[in-house]
């Protein structure tokens, strides 16, 4: 695998975020380097960084110190423009509290990411084919509210993966799910795996994290395992 340049490389990353003259070290010399391909887990304990760490790597949030390297290209200091435009090019989101609009049906919030997307892609047939692919194909003009668990996580991987990412990050993906539909949605990000997508997912949940090919442990801002 290492002969391959990482997709994703992070030198010294440090996050502090200070509030009322607190401040709060979050991420200590964070070194981490992710491979085109990779299924990965990022575990610890709650207060850990884990979803800082993510945030960082999504393009969400900027480090206070250390490089970010994505695709060879250092973006840690890149305009909010042009970071916008790498993370929606780049990077899809996968969050356990779906993040679907209520008002609009199940094709419509699936359609979102083309609203602000350079990429020209035959947006709506990639989307019904998606659908189709996720078994919600009967489910196009159902709002959220008339879904299960499962299906609105279903959608919101579909939202994902609308764009065509590279990447795939997904924050504690099956939070707020059975044990049925945990393994359905796993089993998706399985195969998305195996298609070539790069997954990395936020975890606490031990048979989540058990699809991963690697293990990344965080504890107190800090990488202390990696298998």
């Amino acid at each position: 695998m290492n002969d391959k340049k990482p997709l994703i490389k992070l030198e010294n990353i440090n996050k502090i975020y200070e509030n009322e003259g607190v401040k709060t070290h979050v991420l200590k010399n964070i070194n981490l380097e992710i491979y085109p391909g990779e299924f990965v887990a990022i575990m610890g304990p709650s207060g850990s960084g884990k979803t800082t760490l993510m945030n960082i790597m999504g393009l969400l949030d900027r480090p206070t110190s250390g490089k970010y390297y994505l695709k060879g290209k250092e973006v840690s200091k890149l305009s909010d423009n042009e970071l916008s435009k790498l993370r929606n090019e780049n990077i899809g989101f996968v969050f356990q509290a779906f993040f679907l609009i209520p008002y609009l049906n199940v094709l419509d919030n699936v359609l979102l990411p083309m609203l602000y997307s350079s990429k020209k892609l035959p947006f709506e047939k990639r989307a019904l084919e998606l659908l189709e692919k996720l078994g919600l194909k009967d489910r196009i003009n159902f709002k959220p509210n008339q879904l299960s668990g499962g299906q609105k996580q279903r959608v919101a991987i579909t939202r994902a993966l609308l764009n065509d990412p590279e990447i795939i990050l997904a924050d504690e993906p099956t939070g707020q799910l059975d044990s049925k539909s945990s393994k359905a949605v796993m089993e998706i990000f399985k195969k998305l795996n195996k298609e070539g997508k790069t997954i990395i997912l936020v975890t606490h949940d031990p048979f989540t994290a058990s699809y991963a090919k690697r293990k990344i442990y965080l504890k107190d801002g800090k990488i202390v395992d990696s298998l």
